[in-house]
């Protein structure tokens, strides 16, 4: 007997069986990544904070047997998404309809490309989209949903919503790309002798300061680390966005003690002091960008930790992916070429909204050409003195 199942915390879920559904090198869909945001605080309503992010993760299960599990929340809000939909929500509002709550198919301030379809083996994308139609039907008679979207989907993810019939929307971010190289050398020789110049030169200026970089990871993440990690990270969303960032320090703590191997930190140090550090994930194949913060302004620094150690570091574990994070025309020119992102939209099917979707979907349609039409005149800003590379 199949039962569905809308979780409030995934605590509900032992985190065995949760992690066998998902690649197990994939560091957002862990039970353990998911777990910090909620039990620090970050998600949810703990502690009397509201984030706006409601924690709603789908499962389905056999008897006692985890089938299928989907990391979803509850919207109040589209902050911490990056492919936005602000634009949606203005028109439904113009058309005096309520676009929140929506259902959120993604991992929360992480737009990181990656599986979002939890599956035991012997079940397929498509039987879970059918369980998932169904579940949120049923979710709807306790709370009315506008839709159902999912961000950053891998490519098997993406197939499977496509056939399902979702609305697609693009997004372009910007992806360094291994060539089997095996010194950074051999990946400065691929640029032109002008960005090599200027890579070697700004890579010179930070030893010239007196800076020491270190990469720190498991043991090397104590609780001092954090403290000032998190200080570095709370002062960049102060100064970028005016407010104190997203994630609590909980949360960080619990990625230190449960996650650490798979956490790299890029870390600039005056004598013993750390001055500036951008942290970052890892699976077996791809360095993922995360957090960068500092405590002073040094030239060229932003560029050290966050782009050249991470390109080093990619060398020599022989990782093949560089995601650097969410927006910056800047990485073209260090390397990092531009892709295509996905999401996915569902609308509610309600008479009273038919004609908005309908205006949305065409949307969305002329928003591809567009995008796929910047990610090709992107790619032209690339360094490279032969030939672009594409993933």
């Amino acid at each position: 007997m199949v039962r569905l199942q809308w979780l409030d915390s995934i605590s509900a879920v032992k985190a065995a069986d949760w992690n066998a559904l998902f690649p197990a090198d994939y560091p957002f869909t862990r039970h353990e990544f998911l777990q910090a945001l909620e039990s620090g605080g970050s998600v949810g309503q703990s502690s009397g904070r509201q984030t706006g992010w409601l924690v709603r993760h789908f499962v389905v299960w056999q008897d006692e047997q985890l089938l299928a599990a989907v990391p979803a929340y509850l919207k109040l809000h589209s902050y911490g998404e990056y492919l936005f939909d602000w634009s949606f929500a203005e028109a439904y509002q113009n058309y005096g309809l309520e676009y929140y709550p929506k259902l959120l198919l993604a991992i929360p301030f992480t737009p990181a490309e990656g599986p979002r379809l939890g599956l035991a083996a012997g079940v397929d994308k498509a039987q879970l989209l059918q369980w998932l139609k169904l579940g949120v039907s049923q979710l709807n008679q306790q709370l009315p949903l506008s839709h159902l979207q999912c961000l950053y989907a891998d490519p098997a993810d993406q197939q499977a919503f496509r056939d399902a019939g979702f609305i697609e929307r693009f997004d372009v971010q910007f992806l360094w790309s291994n060539q089997g190289f095996q010194c950074f050398d051999d990946f400065l020789a691929l640029l032109t002798a002008r960005k090599r110049k200027q890579i070697r030169k700004e890579r010179a200026a930070i030893a010239e300061q007196g800076l020491e970089l270190k990469t720190l990871s498991g043991a090397d993440l104590d609780l001092a680390f954090w403290q000032q990690f998190y200080r570095f990270y709370c002062d960049t969303y102060q100064k970028r966005s005016r407010h104190q960032g997203y994630l609590t320090l909980d949360s960080f703590l619990c990625w230190g003690q449960s996650m650490a191997d798979q956490i790299v930190v890029f870390a600039a140090f005056a004598d013993k002091t750390m001055l500036a550090a951008s942290l970052c994930f890892r699976s077996d194949t791809s360095l993922y960008g995360r957090y960068w913060g500092c405590a002073d302004d040094v030239n060229f620094l932003h560029f050290e930790c966050c782009y050249y150690s991470g390109i080093e570091y990619c060398i020599r574990q022989g990782l093949q992916f560089f995601d650097a994070g969410a927006q910056g025309e800047h990485k073209l020119q260090r390397g990092f070429a531009p892709v295509l992102r996905h999401g996915f939209y569902q609308f509610t099917d309600k008479a009273q909204h038919k004609a908005l979707n309908e205006a949305i979907a065409r949307y969305c349609l002329h928003e591809q050409k567009a995008v796929e039409q910047y990610r090709q005149e992107a790619a032209l800003s690339l360094p490279f003195a032969n030939s672009v590379v594409e993933r």
